[in-house]
Parts: C-alpha cells; sequence; structure tokens
C-alpha cells in the first residue's frame, strides 16, 4: 500500500477519470487498486524528475550543496493529521448518506477544525 501521507498524489477525481477510461470493466471496488497504483506512479514519476533536475544541476558546475534545497523545495510536506482526519471525515459522511444512514458529524468537524495546524514536523501531528 502507497503511503497515505505521500504529497504527491492524484486527486480522487483524476483518479477516477483514469479508471473509467483504462479499467471500466473492472468492479468499482478495484477503484482503490486503481489509485494505489495512480499514487505509485505518480510518485515515481515525481522523483525521476526531481533526480532529472538535480543531475541537471550537477551537470552545469552548480553547486551540489543546493540539491537538498531543491528537493525540500519540490517535495512539500505531508498533510498534516488533522487534515487527513477532516478528509477521512469527509468520506464517512458520503459513505453513511450513501447508504442512507446519514448523521450528524457536524461536532467531530468542528473539534477537528479547532485544532491548530502542524505539521508532522513539529512533534504533534495535528
Amino acid at each position: 500500500m502507497t503511503q497515505q501521507n505521500h504529497p504527491i498524489t492524484p486527486p480522487p477525481e483524476l483518479v477516477q477519470q483514469w479508471r473509467e477510461q483504462l479499467f471500466s470493466y473492472l468492479d468499482p471496488a478495484a477503484t482503490v487498486a486503481v489509485h494505489e497504483l495512480s499514487c505509485l506512479a505518480a510518485q515515481w514519476g515525481a522523483d525521476q524528475e526531481l533526480e532529472a533536475c538535480c543531475e541537471w544541476l550537477a551537470s552545469k558546475a552548480l553547486s551540489e550543496r543546493k540539491h537538498p534545497e531543491l528537493r525540500a523545495a519540490r517535495r512539500p510536506k505531508p498533510p498534516s493529521l488533522k487534515r487527513v482526519a477532516l478528509l477521512q471525515l469527509d468520506v464517512i459522511t458520503k459513505d453513511l448518506t450513501m447508504h442512507g444512514l446519514g448523521c450528524d458529524l457536524s461536532q467531530i468537524r468542528r473539534a477537528l477544525e479547532s485544532i491548530p495546524d502542524h505539521t508532522s514536523e513539529g512533534g504533534f501531528n495535528g
């Protein structure tokens, strides 16, 4: 399974479009597998491009000390635990509604939204 917090992932709408275009014969439940494959492919492609950029910098005799800066600049931080929790709450809400089991989760949403935004590097994954 891919890292759920990797910053380079295609949006769900694009994965759905790819599934419909390329894998329409698959059961809709296979969307998870298509999403995982799409994330792996996007991450691999982005990493290859970053390495090519670093090689280009080296070929121009630019300082190799800049490579870590380039990598850091081109790899955004993973989403915070707060952001992931809010996205999962959206999925739960949609799933419950789709099955006729909708309920009010607004208190949970407000509680999550009240948590300060922090990155995973700050100790607290909020």
